[in-house]
């Protein structure tokens, strides 16, 4: 008898099947993931790395080429105010600079540059440049010497007429040195300077040693700078350390004196670096505050390198150009 042919029971065990695969199936294997090329099969890594190799040459180059590039250094102005009446130069503002100060920074093979006031407000010949910019470009300053600190410029009068000072030239002295100190580079005060950075701190000055001091010793005379005294060193001055190699019992540091103004009450922040040997007047004072800010009474310019009698001062300029180099960047 031949096997009789039923569709729905062929459609009843097709809805017996289960949906699902039995538990005893074996994980299907996950997707394999796809090779990734080694730094021998990618180009872009070794790329990158010759790239930054390159960089980093080019950079330590200009490094070094920084480091060695000449040293700018500015020397603040003097000034020679017009005389009344006179004519020729006589009757006209000048700006200058004495050549043993310039002569003396330029020993260690650095470029001077002389810098001039600004003034903004020029009718003749007006200009946008600040005093800021010379601060930017240039790697360090120093405060020449020259006429008297005004007493206005530490709020007190003139006890004497002759003692008047130079108002104009403190104040633009004053906002030079502001703006180093702001720009983070190093300035060195002589003489006049050495005051100037006192009263920019808020210090005040004896207006006339001879007068204020009595009991002083002579700081001035007609001899200018072959007038000489002992200065030393107080616990702590690094000046000390600068000069170890020159300081013993038997021998005295000697400086030259041409001032008859000196610090008087020191200004906030300030330090003593070094006192005349026997009345104990101030004659070197550090900015604790900055790197390198430091004023010295007498005048290193004056001062030959390796004399008989008189300090060598070379570790000073040393100490500030190197404090320059460090600072430029």
């Amino acid at each position: 008898m031949s096997e009789i042919h039923n569709p729905e029971a062929g459609d009843a065990q097709k809805h017996a099947e289960p949906a699902t695969e039995p538990a005893s199936a074996e994980p299907k294997p996950a997707p394999a993931k796809p090779t990734e090329p080694s730094d021998s099969d990618a180009p872009w890594p070794q790329t990158w790395k010759l790239i930054a190799a390159r960089f980093r040459a080019l950079s330590d180059k200009a490094g070094r080429r920084m480091m060695q590039r000449t040293l700018k250094i500015g020397i603040s102005a003097r000034i020679f105010h017009p005389e009344e009446g006179a004519k020729g130069l006589r009757g006209r503002t000048l700006q200058y600079l004495e050549e043993s100060i310039a002569q003396w920074v330029m020993s260690r093979n650095v470029l001077v540059f002389m810098i001039p006031t600004v003034n903004t407000n020029g009718l003749v010949h007006p200009s946008s440049i600040r005093l800021r910019d010379y601060a930017k470009h240039l790697d360090g300053l120093v405060l020449q010497g020259g006429a008297d600190v005004s007493p206005q410029s530490y709020a007190q009068a003139a006890t004497r007429p002759e003692w008047g000072g130079d108002r104009v030239r403190d104040m633009y002295e004053l906002e030079l040195l502001h703006e180093f100190i702001e720009a983070g580079k190093p300035v060195l005060g002589i003489c006049r300077g050495c005051q100037l950075i006192n009263v920019a701190f808020g210090g005040t000055l004896y207006q006339d040693i001879a007068t204020d001091v009595p009991t002083s010793i002579k700081h001035v005379n007609d001899e200018y700078d072959r007038l000489h005294h002992a200065i030393h060193f107080p616990q702590g001055s690094s000046l000390a350390t600068l000069f170890s190699a020159q300081s013993d019992e038997h021998r005295e540091l000697v400086v030259n004196s041409i001032h008859h103004q000196a610090v008087k009450d020191l200004g906030r922040d300030l330090t003593i670096e070094a006192v005349s040997g026997t009345d104990n007047i101030i004659e070197a004072i550090r900015y604790r505050k900055a790197p390198f800010v430091m004023g010295v009474q007498w005048h290193p310019e004056f001062h030959r390198a390796g004399g008989p009698q008189l300090l060598d001062c070379t570790p000073i300029l040393d100490g500030f150009l190197r404090a320059a180099r460090e600072t430029r960047f």
